[in-house]
C-alpha cells in the first residue's frame, strides 16, 4: 500500500531584522493578522491556512489509519475508568450545601444545592451538560453563589478562546438576567454583601486589563481599576474571612494587590504595597490579621509575614513564618482558629496546620510519590478543613480534617467502575544527575515485576515552566499505556517548582536550557537503570512542555521513539517579539525580550524549536493545537511541522493534528477530551512498537 503523501505548504521567505540580527522565516504567512477576529469565530480564519490545516488533518487520518482499533479501545478502558454518574463532595455554606453532578453520558454536570445536613430536595443552579448541547466547544470557567445564595453566577466559553460570557441567574425566580457581561475574563466575586459582582475584561488582544464593578441585579457597570502595564494580570477575589475584595495584579516575578473593605464594596481600591520589580506578594486574612505570602528580602521559597495595618504595606509587615530554603510554601488557607499551608519540598507536599496559640502539626502520607491539594470551601468559622490525597496508584481521596482533634473523615474515593487494584502497581522515586549536579526527582508507574532490562517502552513526561510543579498524581489515562507493559514516567524538570522557587529559577531566563538537560539526563538515567533503551522512548509535553518537545528533538534526537508535542510553544523567537500576541509582554520576564535586549535575542535564538530545526534524523513527530487557542497560536505547531517535514533526513512522518473547533485545552467534554489522549497514546505505541502492537 502507498505511503499517503504529506501536504507541503508552499515558502514565502519573510527577511526580519532585528537588533542588528537577521533571520528569515519560510512559513511566516500562516500567521493571520485577523487571529483576534479567529478567536471570536474560527470559521474567519484565512482560506489558505483553513485549507492547509484540513489537509494535515486529513494526513494524520491517513497515516494513523492503522491505530483507529487501538484508538478506540483505548477510548474506551479510559471512559470506562470514569464513574459516570459521579458526583463531588458537597461543600457546606450556611444553610446549605453546594455540589456538582454528572448524569450518566453526559459530557458536562450540574451544578445543585441542597438543605444542609438533612438532605432535601436538590434545587438546579446551573446545567451545563443543557447548555453546551449543540455546540462544538463549552466550558465554564467560573461558578459560584451569592453569600446570601439568592444569586448564581457563571462564566461560559462556546468558542475555547477564553474569552467568556458572564450570566446571573435570580435563585428565587430561576429567570436569568439578559445583561450578559462580555468579553471577561474567566474570574469574578460577589461583594460578600451580595450587592455587586466583581469581574475582569479583557481586551481585543485577549489581556485581561480591567476590573469593573456592577450591581449584581442589574445596573450599570464602573471601572474601578486599569492595569497601565500590559504585562501584568489581572484577578478579583475575596478573603477567606470576607472583610476585603482584593485586586491582584502580577506577572512571574512582580504582584501588587488592591483592597476594597467588605464594609463599603463601592469605595475606590487602595494599594496594599506598591509594586517593586522582582517582588511578589499575596494577602490573605486570620486573626483578625493580614497574611503576607512573599518573597522579599531574598526569601526565595517564600516566607510568611503578618501585619495588623488596615491597609498592609511593607513597612507594618512583621515576621510570622521564617523562609527556609528549598521548602516552598505554595499556599495559604485561614479559618476562625487555624492557619494551613501546603508546603512543598523535593517534589513532595505536606500540608501544615498552625492554630491561635503557634502549636503546629504536619499532614504527611507514605507513598514515595504523591500529591496533595487543599480543597477550600466557603466557610471561615470552622474547624474543618478539607484536602485532596492521591498518588500515581491511589486514586483521589476526599478528606475532612478537623484541625481541633487531628481526625480524619474520608468522604470520597475516586470510583474506577472497570476496576482498579494498586497492589497491582507500583511507584519509584529516581533522581537523575544534571550536567551541573543538580539531582532532578523522577516518579515512575508501572507494573510490578516489570523487568528493567530496556525491553520495555517508556513514556518520559516533562512541562518545565511558569513554576508550575509535576505532581505525582493519579490518571485514569496512563494505565492504558501501563497496562500494556508500558513505563510511565515524570521528569520533574528545572522551570517547574517541585522543588521550591529555586527550582522555578534555575530554568527559566538565561537558565532556560537546564529545562531540556536536565529532561535529557532523566532519559539517560532512566535508560542506565534499565527502564528503558534509546529510541524506544517517548517524550510527552505540552503548550510551554511542548517548547521542551521542539528542543530536545533538536539536541538530541537520537534518545526518543516519538515525540508528542501538544499545543506547542514552539516558535519561541517571533512570538516573543510580537507585542500584539496575548502572553508576549507578560512573559518577557520569562523568556526575555528580544525586541530591546540583544542578549535575550541570542540566547532565546539558540533554543527556540523552530528556529534550530535542521538537517537530522527527527524520530516520528504528532504536534496538536486548536484554532481558538489564545495562548499558543495555531500557526506555531504548523509552521514547526512545516520545517521539520523540510529538513528531516529520516522518513519518519511529521503529524499535525489541529482541533477546529477548540483552544488550548482541547476539546472541552470529558469524553471527546479523552479521544484526543487515547489518539496520542495510540500514536506511541505505533510509532514505539510498530504496527504488529496494534
Amino acid at each position: 500500500m502507498t505511503a499517503p503523501a504529506p501536504p507541503r505548504p508552499r515558502k514565502e521567505p519573510k527577511r526580519i531584522e532585528q537588533l542588528g540580527r537577521v533571520r528569515t522565516d519560510d512559513y511566516a504567512w500562516m500567521k493571520d493578522d485577523a487571529w483576534q477576529q479567529v478567536l471570536h469565530d474560527p470559521a474567519k480564519v484565512k482560506a489558505e491556512v483553513r485549507e492547509h490545516l484540513v489537509a494535515e488533518n486529513a494526513y494524520v487520518a491517513a497515516v494513523l489509519r492503522p491505530t483507529e482499533a487501538l484508538q478506540a479501545k483505548m477510548f474506551e478502558e479510559m471512559k470506562g475508568r470514569i464513574k459516570e454518574d459521579d458526583a463531588s463532595v458537597p461543600d457546606p455554606d450556611g444553610a446549605f450545601e453546594y455540589f456538582s453532578r454528572y448524569e450518566l453520558g453526559a459530557q458536562h454536570p450540574r451544578h445543585l444545592r441542597r438543605p444542609r445536613g438533612a438532605g432535601g430536595d436538590e434545587a438546579l443552579l446551573l446545567d451545563e451538560e443543557a447548555r453546551g448541547a449543540g455546540q462544538p466547544y463549552y466550558a465554564v470557567g467560573a461558578a459560584g453563589h451569592s453569600p446570601d445564595h439568592k444569586l448564581y453566577a457563571w462564566a461560559e466559553d462556546t468558542q475555547g478562546s477564553e474569552y467568556y460570557r458572564i450570566f446571573l441567574r435570580d435563585l428565587t425566580t430561576g429567570e436569568i438576567a439578559s445583561d450578559v457581561i462580555d468579553n471577561a475574563y474567566g474570574a469574578f466575586c460577589f461583594s460578600p454583601d451580595s450587592q455587586w459582582l466583581f469581574w475582569v475584561w479583557r481586551d481585543e488582544n485577549a489581556r485581561p486589563s480591567k476590573v469593573f464593578r456592577r450591581p449584581a441585579r442589574g445596573g450599570e457597570d464602573a471601572l474601578i481599576y486599569e492595569e497601565p502595564d500590559e504585562g501584568m494580570f489581572l484577578g478579583v477575589d475575596v478573603t477567606d474571612d470576607r472583610s476585603h475584595i482584593l485586586i491582584s495584579a502580577r506577572n512571574q516575578e512582580t504582584s501588587e494587590v488592591w483592597l476594597i473593605p467588605a464594609s463599603d464594596p463601592a469605595a475606590a481600591p487602595v494599594v496594599a504595597q506598591p509594586r517593586r520589580p522582582g517582588v511578589r506578594y499575596s494577602l490573605g486574612r486570620w486573626d483578625g490579621r493580614w497574611t503576607v505570602r512573599t518573597n522579599d528580602d531574598g526569601a526565595v521559597d517564600f516566607k510568611l509575614m503578618a501585619s495588623d495595618a488596615p491597609v498592609p504595606g511593607k513597612a507594618t509587615w512583621r515576621d510570622f513564618i521564617p523562609h527556609q530554603s528549598g521548602r516552598l510554601i505554595a499556599q495559604v488557607g485561614g479559618y476562625r482558629g487555624h492557619l494551613v499551608r501546603l508546603e512543598r519540598e523535593n517534589a513532595i507536599d505536606r500540608i501544615v496546620v498552625r492554630d491561635l496559640a503557634g502549636e503546629e502539626h504536619a499532614i504527611a502520607f507514605d507513598e514515595p510519590a504523591y500529591a496533595l491539594s487543599l480543597a477550600g470551601g466557603y466557610e471561615y468559622d470552622t474547624t474543618v478543613a478539607r484536602f485532596v490525597y492521591q498518588s500515581p496508584t491511589t486514586p483521589r481521596q476526599w478528606f475532612d480534617y478537623d484541625m481541633a482533634t487531628r481526625a480524619r473523615l474520608l468522604r470520597k474515593t475516586q470510583e474506577i467502575p472497570s476496576g482498579h487494584d494498586p497492589a497491582r502497581y507500583e511507584t519509584r522515586r529516581l533522581y537523575a544527575t544534571a550536567p551541573d549536579g543538580a539531582d532532578v526527582p523522577i516518579t515512575v508507574l508501572m507494573l510490578k515485576g516489570t523487568p528493567l532490562d530496556g525491553s520495555r517502552p517508556l513514556l518520559l513526561y516533562g512541562y518545565g515552566a511558569y513554576g508550575i510543579p509535576q505532581e505525582a498524581s493519579f490518571s485514569i489515562r496512563n494505565f492504558s499505556l501501563v497496562d500494556r507493559g508500558w513505563i510511565w514516567a515524570i521528569a520533574h524538570v528545572r522551570g517547574g517548582s517541585d522543588k521550591g522557587w529555586g527550582w522555578f529559577l534555575d530554568g527559566r531566563g538565561f537558565k532556560k536550557t537546564n529545562t531540556f538537560t536536565d529532561f535529557i539526563a532523566c532519559a539517560e538515567h532512566m535508560i542506565a537503570a534499565g527502564y528503558g533503551k534509546a529510541g524506544r522512548i517517548a517524550a510527552y509535553g505540552g503548550s510551554a512542555g511542548g517548547m521542551l518537545m521542539g528542543a530536545i528533538a533538536n539536541m538530541r534526537p537520537d534518545l526518543w521513539g516519538a515525540i508528542i508535542a501538544a499545543v506547542p510553544f514552539v516558535d519561541v523567537l517571533n512570538t516573543m517579539s510580537d507585542t500584539t500576541l496575548p502572553l508576549t509582554p507578560p512573559e518577557w520576564p520569562e523568556w526575555g525580550n528580544p525586541l530591546k535586549d540583544a542578549a535575550a535575542y541570542d540566547y532565546i535564538a539558540s533554543y527556540s524549536p523552530y528556529d534550530n530545526v535542521a538537517a537530522k534524523p527527527y524520530p516520528p513527530i504528532l504536534a496538536t493545537g486548536g484554532l481558538s487557542d489564545p495562548r499558543v497560536t495555531w500557526w506555531e505547531p504548523e509552521k514547526w511541522i512545516a520545517r521539520l517535514r523540510e529538513h528531516s533526513t529520516s522518513e519518519a512522518p511529521m503529524l499535525l493534528k489541529i482541533n477546529m473547533e477548540a483552544g488550548h485545552g482541547g476539546a472541552s467534554g470529558r469524553f471527546d477530551f479523552l479521544k484526543e489522549i487515547a489518539l496520542d497514546y495510540a500514536f506511541a505505541v505505533w510509532a514505539i512498537e510498530g504496527e504488529g502492537a496494534l
